[in-house]
């Protein structure tokens, strides 16, 4: 299609942050936004085919920084064992489903967090397709986590008496970016209970040095003040989760760039299905788990203030939290922290696009980039 199409919009939340803008022509011709205008109403009609959605907004497509495509949702306990432990032909068909319900609900993007097995890896090396399917999945392969410690159901460890720096250097999983995982869960038993870090501050900062030889980025899971200070301090690129790390640890993230992704969803989940994640129905659990949220509420509001970075990651694949309708419920609770709805929408967009290097592709609205967007029916 080579004319310009037209494309008018009640109201137009363009992903950068600034104020909702109402009643916007949009100019289209082969794939690319050609122009932004306001309607002229009762004007002329532009010269060229116009879709009217007027009673709809238009924001970009969403980016979710950190999933689990090989893990559904699902509360039954049973059914979360057997996908740990599954081969890959039963996967398979769990990762499709996952990334065709992101679909559903307006992500195009996805960074997976890793699985034991590999097995998105495999699915994406078989399906070399995607590349031309409108989801975009960025792997991380296998996550690296310390022996004995936090982290198996998401990936490897070295070897008995290798180091982390060799055991990384001679992996060839061809992961996009590098997941490390630096600390325990969060306890849903003892409030802001926080765990030593698994990995030294020389030992992460020689995998940040590797991973960004490989032109690759290092996503490091840590809550508690030690690993992620670890962390950072090393250079790394994001932080999944972070919950209680304190505002020193926000200081330095603003001061060194590097994304926050708060993964609010999944504590949410949590607090709103116990039973689900403590087998002995512990009453206490939904009142850690809400404690733990309202405290990262807190962490959102200081990171605001000193200028942090944040991008949207849901978790989904954990308990409780769905594919694609998790996106959604991430958007509720950051307006709940306090971001207005335009820098909830640049979290979801622009930051998620930028923190996986598509930014060329998704994150916003805007002439010269490809007409990728959402029609929510109404008002923002």
């Amino acid at each position: 299609m080579t004319e310009t199409t037209y494309i008018r919009a009640g109201w137009l939340i363009d992903g950068s942050g600034g104020p909702v803008r109402e009643d916007v022509l949009l100019a289209v011709a082969k794939g690319k936004i050609t122009g932004l205008s306001a309607f002229d109403h009762p004007g002329p009609l532009p010269a060229g085919p116009l879709t009217d959605l007027s009673h709809c907004t238009l924001l970009p497509a969403l980016v979710d920084c950190h999933v689990h495509l090989a893990l559904s949702g699902t509360t039954d306990q049973v059914a979360r064992q057997r996908q740990l432990t599954d081969g890959y032909d039963t996967i398979r068909p769990l990762i499709a489903r996952n990334i065709s319900e992101a679909f559903r609900h307006g992500v195009l993007a996805l960074r997976d967090a890793g699985d034991a097995h590999g097995h998105l890896l495999r699915y994406l090396r078989e399906n070399e397709e995607m590349s031309r399917e409108p989801v975009q999945v960025k792997s991380t392969g296998r996550a690296w986590h310390q022996a004995g410690r936090y982290g198996s159901m998401l990936g490897r460890h070295p070897g008995k008496g290798e180091s982390l720096a060799s055991a990384f250097a001679n992996d060839r999983e061809p992961a996009d970016q590098v997941k490390l995982i630096n600390s325990g869960p969060n306890s849903l038993k003892d409030f802001g209970r926080q765990t030593p870090p698994q990995f030294t501050l020389d030992e992460v900062r020689a995998v940040v040095r590797l991973a960004e030889k490989q032109g690759r980025k290092l996503m490091v899971h840590a809550n508690g003040e030690e690993p992620v200070r670890i962390a950072l301090e090393a250079g790394c690129h994001s932080i999944e989760h972070g919950y209680f790390m304190g505002r020193a640890n926000l200081a330095r993230m603003a001061d060194q760039g590097a994304v926050w992704v708060p993964t609010l969803a999944a504590m949410q989940a949590c607090a709103e299905q116990p039973a689900s994640v403590d087998r002995g129905n512990d009453p206490a659990v939904a009142l850690v788990a809400l404690r733990t949220l309202e405290g990262q509420f807190a962490q959102i509001a200081l990171a605001r203030e000193l200028g942090v970075t944040i991008a949207l990651g849901t978790d989904a694949g954990s308990i409780g939290v769905h594919h694609g309708e998790a996106a959604g419920e991430e958007l509720r609770l950051l307006l709940r922290a306090g971001c207005s709805l335009a820098e909830a929408i640049r979290i979801a967009t622009w930051n998620g696009a930028r923190l996986l290097g598509i930014d060329d592709e998704l994150g916003l609205i805007a002439p010269g980039r490809p007409a990728h967007f959402i029609a929510a029916h109404g008002p923002p």
